[in-house]
This record gives C-alpha cells, sequence and structure tokens, in this order.
C-alpha cells in the first residue's frame, strides 16, 4: 500500500508555515510525524514516569478543556497531582500551538477536548476485545455520539528509556468501508432513542455513529484482517510527536510506554475536501444522508 507517513522535520513546536501537502495528506488518513519534535520534561515532571501514578480505576489519565479542571485517573501527593496537572496543562498549550501553525484553517472550528498521559506498557495491558487497541481500529465513541465530527489527535512518546511506541497503520479508511459496511447491522432509529433515555449515550446516536461502532467492532473481532490485511508497522522514537484524523486512520498501538495526546473535534465540513471524512465516504457508499433518523 501507498506509505502513509509523512515525516516532517524540526523540533520546535513553533515557527512552521502551512504546506498544503500537510492537510492534504491528513484527509487521506495519513499520519504527519515529525522525527524530533520532543516534548522536554522538568526533573519533577519526568519524576512522574512510572505506571504507579495511573488510579488502577482508570483507563488513563486525562484532564478536561475546561479552566482549573482537575486531572482525572491519577494518584500521587498533592505536589505530584499540581505538577502532573501543569505538565499536561503544558503539553495541550504546546499542541495547541503546532495545530494553529500546520491547520490555520482548521483553528476557527476546533473544540479542545481532553488532554491525556498514558503511562502504562501496551503490551502488558488485558482488555476486552472491543477495547483492545493493539487491534486495527478507527477511534469511535459508545456513549457519545459525535455526528460526523472529525477526531483529530496529536500524540508524543514520552518514553525515558528510547522506547519507541509502535503502531500498525492500516489501508485506506474507504477501502475498508467497502469490505465491511456490507456486514454491518442496520441502524434503529428506535434502539437510539432507548439507549439515550436509559442515559447510556449522553445524547442520540445517529446513523452515522452506529456505523462507526459497528465498523470499530467488526475490524476488532476480525482476527483474520487483523493478520491479513493491508497496513504496515510504524515505529514512533521517544521523542517525537505524530498527528492524524484517529477516525480515519486505520490504526493499532502494540507495543510502547508513557505518552501524551491531546484530541479535538471538528465539523467535518471546514476541512478542506469534506467528502473524505468518514461522514463523506460513509454517505457516498449507501447513498442517503446518516445525521437524521432514518424513516
Amino acid at each position: 500500500m501507498q506509505n502513509p507517513i509523512v515525516e516532517v522535520a524540526g523540533a520546535s513546536w513553533t515557527g512552521r508555515s502551512p504546506q498544503a501537502d500537510w492537510a492534504e495528506a491528513l484527509e487521506g488518513g495519513g499520519v504527519l510525524y515529525f522525527p524530533q519534535m520532543a516534548f522536554s520534561l522538568s526533573p519533577a515532571e519526568a519524576a512522574l514516569l512510572r505506571p504507579e501514578v495511573r488510579d488502577p480505576k482508570s483507563r488513563n489519565i486525562s484532564q478536561r478543556a475546561q479552566p482549573d479542571a482537575p486531572v482525572k485517573g491519577a494518584v500521587g501527593t498533592e505536589a505530584e497531582l499540581a505538577t502532573l496537572s501543569a505538565m499536561m496543562l503544558r503539553y495541550r498549550t504546546q499542541a495547541n500551538a503546532l495545530i494553529d501553525q500546520l491547520f490555520p484553517n482548521y483553528t476557527p472550528h476546533l473544540r479542545l477536548e481532553p488532554t491525556s498521559f498514558r503511562p502504562m506498557q501496551v503490551e502488558s495491558r488485558t482488555q476486552s476485545w472491543r477495547a483492545d487497541d493493539k487491534r486495527l481500529h478507527v477511534d469511535a465513541f459508545p456513549s457519545r455520539p459525535n455526528r460526523g465530527e472529525r477526531i483529530l489527535r496529536v500524540f508524543t512518546n514520552l518514553n525515558p528509556a528510547g522506547v519507541p511506541r509502535l503502531w500498525r497503520v492500516g489501508e485506506p479508511f474507504d477501502v475498508m468501508a467497502q469490505r465491511f459496511l456490507p456486514q454491518a447491522k442496520p441502524y434503529r432509529a428506535w434502539q437510539a432513542a432507548w439507549l439515550r433515555r436509559l442515559r447510556i449515550t449522553k445524547s442520540l446516536r445517529s446513523e452515522y455513529d452506529h456505523m462507526m461502532l459497528q465498523l470499530h467492532d467488526l475490524l476488532k473481532q476480525n482476527l483474520d484482517y487483523q493478520r491479513t490485511a493491508d497496513q504496515m508497522e510504524m515505529p514512533f522514537a521517544a521523542g517525537s510527536t505524530w498527528v492524524c484524523f484517529s477516525d480515519q486512520t486505520l490504526h493499532a498501538v502494540y507495543s510502547g510506554q508513557f505518552m501524551m495526546e491531546q484530541t479535538y473535534f471538528m465539523a467535518p465540513q471546514y476541512q478542506t475536501h469534506p467528502e473524505r471524512s468518514p461522514l463523506g465516504v460513509l454517505t457516498r457508499l449507501t447513498g442517503r444522508p446518516l445525521l437524521g433518523a432514518p424513516l
């Protein structure tokens, strides 16, 4: 398959001029890779690079975008939690600056989502098949319908021992969707209404959200596809940063430890090519609107 990784030189998070081919690559399901762009840590922050800082009851450590939001999913002394909060806020600031420069046309339309710190070793993590991110998948949220909004993410490998974070990056979204969409269970408006009424979902699940969740699950449970699908291994080096639309780029992480991540949402109409978004692709493949309840 065509290499989806676009390598960008330079170590600075600021001072870049946008290039049209970066947005083209991103909107085509590619990954922008900055191999020299590290997130530097103070000695106090570096001391937090240990798995014990995560609350065992939480999957990851996160901090919501609201001002003064507390860190969730972490344990430690008051001083350690304050240091962790400052570290995550500083990462958010640097990620914001990077995205502002790379994609200035996106910036007015982005909605800031939580910042996360992932200190656990991927290889030893035990999860259900549906939650197992070591399997190729596209991101979709079971409890939080996003009605076609893009999921833009910035990742940075913090590993102090120089260990890369190993990803597999899969085939184009439209190729995958053509294969798996016929296997998807049909959308039922009454089921979506009940999920909302029971507060299992935070808003009404659209047909688009249903399809994305179906694709997520169909990919992860198909072990033959996981083994034989067109894909490539990508080691993201310690001290590197990468960016992708994680609802479009088929990806799996199967090795690594200590990562920072910043998420943004954006309506697809603000892309350079809205028709290349998952909503655009699925609408074309089905031949009908997917954001309103079907008749």
